[in-house]
């Protein structure tokens, strides 16, 4: 089975780059199932159900999110009805929404986890043991799991790489928008790696606008954050699975500039 993740969406110019970008990669590398990571995707903040809409439409079958979940209060009336999303799993017991869910499509089904770190981050419950408690249960039912670790530490999610290695296919971590160069497959069979990267502006400071960000960092004053409108770049990994056993045979990095794709 092929898996197609891809790294956080970032406002429009992140989302138009992926109905621009995922028929060719769809193309090349016929993934079974595609994630993204959308926590970002409504203006750099959350996400609404219209553009939950816009990304499944797009032949994204789930959704993955992070810090920013409920930045978009409007979430809260849909996102129990919306069964192709998760949000950190370790937030507090009676939260809305889910922390994982088993996406079907082509003929395939991969279970989906979505844990948020707590190093440099709110704090919340062990990603580490909700992980545990989580992937108990869904191995009973595949053994195919992917794991969205969205933390700011690159220890934190390197550590969880190594926890998790031989009990998930996939490890991969989200939420810096800076992709990594440590794609490896772990001794016991999990696809790794620390930050998948990011889909949206590619000069501006992940995303945002650099003029505002320059300026925050230069005066230390309160501004407003807004996404750059700049020329694009795509990240994303592809991911090989054994459906037999549900360890990973391969990882590929994917990463494509506007400029790229027009010349593809």
């Amino acid at each position: 089975m092929n898996v197609l993740f891809i790294g956080d969406i970032v406002g429009s110019v992140g989302r138009t780059a992926v109905k621009k970008v995922l028929p060719a990669l769809q193309s090349k590398y016929n993934p079974h199932i595609i994630i993204a990571n959308g926590e970002n995707a409504a203006a750099g903040r959350g996400i609404t159900a219209a553009i939950v809409k816009e990304l499944l439409d797009a032949g994204v079958h789930g959704i993955t999110m992070g810090n920013h979940t409920w930045d978009n209060k409007d979430i809260f009336e849909w996102i129990d009805d919306q069964p192709r999303i998760v949000r950190p799993a370790n937030y507090v017991e009676g939260v809305p929404g889910q922390g994982a869910t088993i996406i079907k499509a082509n003929g395939k089904e991969l279970a989906i986890v979505n844990l948020q770190g707590r190093t440099f981050l709110p704090p919340i419950d062990c990603p580490f043991r909700k992980a545990d408690e989580l992937i108990e249960q869904l191995q009973q039912k595949t053994k195919n799991i992917l794991v969205d670790f969205h933390a700011e530490a690159t220890s934190e999610k390197i550590a969880m790489g190594w926890y998790l290695d031989g009990r998930a296919s996939i490890v991969v971590g989200t939420h810096t928008h800076v992709q990594t160069n440590d794609d490896t497959i772990l001794p016991l069979g999990t696809a790794f790696l620390t930050d998948v990267g990011m889909v949206g502006p590619k000069n501006g400071v992940l995303g945002m606008d650099r003029d505002v960000v320059l300026h925050r960092f230069l005066t230390q004053m309160p501004t407003r954050f807004v996404v750059d409108e700049g020329d694009w770049h795509f990240h994303a990994i592809v991911v090989d699975i054994d459906d037999a056993t549900g360890k990973a045979r391969k990882i590929q990095k994917v990463r494509l500039t506007e400029t790229d794709w027009l010349l593809m």
